[in-house]
């Protein structure tokens, strides 16, 4: 069962700017990268469920996001139907990202009434997103469209709100391109939580990423 309604979700990825995007089979890995993301001032964490028996860690990563890390939001990315939209709902995810649009996942989704972020790639996938009730829409990959799609959009569109994933970095440059051109919210994997810094274990180093990038958000929109 979701902790957190979908409106708070939303408000929450628009308050911050930032979805950390994350996954690793090792359950105790998980939760030192889920704390240094919470230390550094991230209240969202995407688990991208990519691997075999992923929901057995989303679940031990949720239980003790519920515990240990008050106001803590877990959500799950990569879900490609109704059918994992609902294992992960009934395992405690607060909002569900897929990388494509799919009218299945919305109506799993509302009945619930979770909040979910489609991937979408055109001006039609966006309205009919809107149509069945998204808050925010998910470009992707944010790095074939860039800021000047998102413009493109919020111009005649200016009630929607798109969070980019995949091309996005840390950089200040970056951050204003795509702050400027109207989103709301940036979707951040890699470029954030990078295969060195679990190879590492650097989670100080984490901390103090998240922590900056933050920073950066917050004076480009100022």
């Amino acid at each position: 069962m979701a902790q957190f309604s979908r409106i708070e979700v939303a408000q929450v990825m628009k308050e911050t700017g930032m979805v950390p995007l994350f996954y690793h089979p090792d359950i105790e890995l998980g939760k030192k990268v889920l704390k240094a993301c919470y230390d550094g001032g991230a209240r969202l964490l995407e688990f991208t469920a990519r691997g075999d028996f992923a929901h057995e860690v989303f679940a031990a990563l949720t239980k003790y996001a519920i515990a240990e890390l008050p106001g803590m939001i877990m959500g799950v990315g990569s879900i490609t139907d109704a059918a994992a939209a609902s294992l992960y709902m009934s395992l405690g995810a607060n909002f569900i990202v897929t990388p494509v649009f799919r009218e299945d996942i919305a109506i799993a989704c509302n009945r619930r009434k979770v909040a979910w972020n489609p991937g979408c790639g055109t001006l039609t996938e966006i309205a009919r997103a809107e149509e069945l009730g998204c808050e925010i829409v998910k470009l992707f990959p944010g790095n074939l469209y860039g800021p000047n799609f998102v413009k493109g959009i919020v111009g005649p569109q200016p009630w929607t709100s798109i969070m980019p994933t995949g091309g996005v970095t840390t950089e200040e440059e970056n951050l204003k391109g795509w702050f400027d051109a109207g989103v709301v919210c940036v979707g951040m994997g890699s470029q954030l939580i990078s295969k060195k810094v679990l190879a590492d274990r650097d989670f100080e180093g984490l901390k103090k990423t998240v922590a900056k990038a933050l920073e950066t958000i917050k004076k480009v929109r100022s």
